[in-house]
């Protein structure tokens, strides 16, 4: 099913599912720590991640690239061990998201791929946003978000 040379839009989301791949295993680890009071935050955030795992891998299959399965443990880039620190994971899995979401919208050649991007990079960007305003980061917006 897989073709040996993916072009640039294949590529980038096989990326992107990889990041969406560590977001669902991220937000696990948000879950242990979070605030009890986050937990509707967590479980939302958690299942558009799964939704949005699970519509890349069908997008894949719909293009004949037989999507990558998700790594057997992923590392995490820093020690989660209370509620502050769960958020803060939280914000750096949606700004790796939108790494990856922004290299899909700057590869995509088809406009439902592109929209699909934008869409995902969107709602990053929104997630990223809640969880810097409950760590009272100011302004709890990036200008660019995607970008690294």
């Amino acid at each position: 099913m897989t073709s040996p040379e993916l072009g640039p839009e294949q590529q980038s989301l096989v990326d992107a599912l990889a990041a969406e791949h560590a977001a669902v295993f991220g937000y696990g680890v948000v879950s242990a720590f979070a605030d009890p009071a986050r937990a509707d935050d967590v479980a939302t955030s958690t299942a558009a991640h799964r939704a949005r795992r699970d519509a890349t891998i069908d997008a894949l299959i719909a293009v004949g690239v037989e999507p990558p399965v998700a790594a057997p443990g992923y590392t995490v880039p820093f020690p989660v061990v209370d509620p502050t620190s769960a958020a803060q994971l939280a914000v750096q899995i949606e700004s790796d998201t939108a790494v990856a979401w922004r290299s899909v919208v700057e590869r995509a050649r088809s406009e439902p791929a592109r929209a699909n991007a934008i869409e995902a990079l969107t709602d990053t960007a929104v997630r990223a946003a809640r969880w810097r305003t409950h760590l009272g980061i100011v302004p709890p917006t990036v200008a660019f978000p995607g970008r690294s």
